[in-house]
């Protein structure tokens, strides 16, 4: 085999490497799947039918905060990793992969959506939009805050010759007010106690039911009338 036909196969090889890991990666994998699924206002849903909204997140009991931006929110993910060596090479290792959430209503122009997500068993899928990142490193220490998270998470930012380690840190977070698309199966539900400015008796959810999980993200691609650039 010549050469040049051997460098033509690897660079075909590693292309289609790289084509398949986007296309199969978790974010476009939701893109695509939400694209298939029509948009319905809440008041609309029927009762199982796979469904998908998009409104504005709210919070049913106290938020939670995010770790670095304080943020209030009702669904957090955050990951810190430390370069490491290994032999002749290095990479990333995680040392912490955090992901809280609460159940949280959608608000699409007025009526509401109510949204359980659960660890265990686990009934959803996400991908949040990671908006913030933190780094440190030998020549770049930590910033005050960023070192609060660390030692929240039981991580000296320093080794034993007291010199920075190499850090980073990503968060993304699902805040109050931000405007998401959720999936799953609707079901209506009877309200125990009246809802602040919702004068119905019922109120729609979105469920996970067999194979299907409840699909959740703040991608601004699964956006009603959203622009590509």
């Amino acid at each position: 085999m010549s050469t040049p036909l051997i460098i033509i196969i690897a660079i075909s090889v590693i292309g289609l490497i790289i084509f398949l890991a986007v296309h199969f990666s978790k974010r476009n994998v939701i893109i695509r799947t939400l694209s298939k699924i029509p948009y319905k206002p809440a008041s609309s849903l029927k009762t199982n039918d796979l469904s998908k909204v998009s409104g504005k997140a709210l919070h049913v009991k106290a938020p939670l905060i995010a770790p670095y931006t304080g943020r209030k929110c009702v669904f957090y993910q955050i990951r810190i990793q430390q370069r490491v060596n290994s032999g002749k090479s290095s990479h990333w290792k995680t040392l912490v992969q955090d992901e809280q959430f609460q159940e949280f209503f959608i608000d699409t122009n007025g009526d509401f959506v109510i949204v359980k997500p659960s660890a265990s068993p686990r009934n959803y899928i996400s991908y949040l939009v990671k908006d913030t990142n933190q780094s440190s490193g030998v020549f770049n220490s930590p910033t005050p805050k960023f070192e609060a998270v660390l030692r929240r998470y039981n991580i000296n930012p320093e080794n034993f010759f007291g010199m920075n380690k190499r850090l980073r840190y990503e968060e993304g977070v699902i805040e109050i007010g931000e405007r998401i698309t959720v999936a799953g199966i609707a079901k209506w539900k009877a309200l125990s106690e009246p809802l602040p400015e919702y004068p119905y008796s019922k109120i729609a959810a979105l469920e996970s039911e067999g194979k299907q999980k409840i699909i959740i993200t703040d991608l601004p691609e699964t956006l009603p009338n959203h622009r590509k650039r």
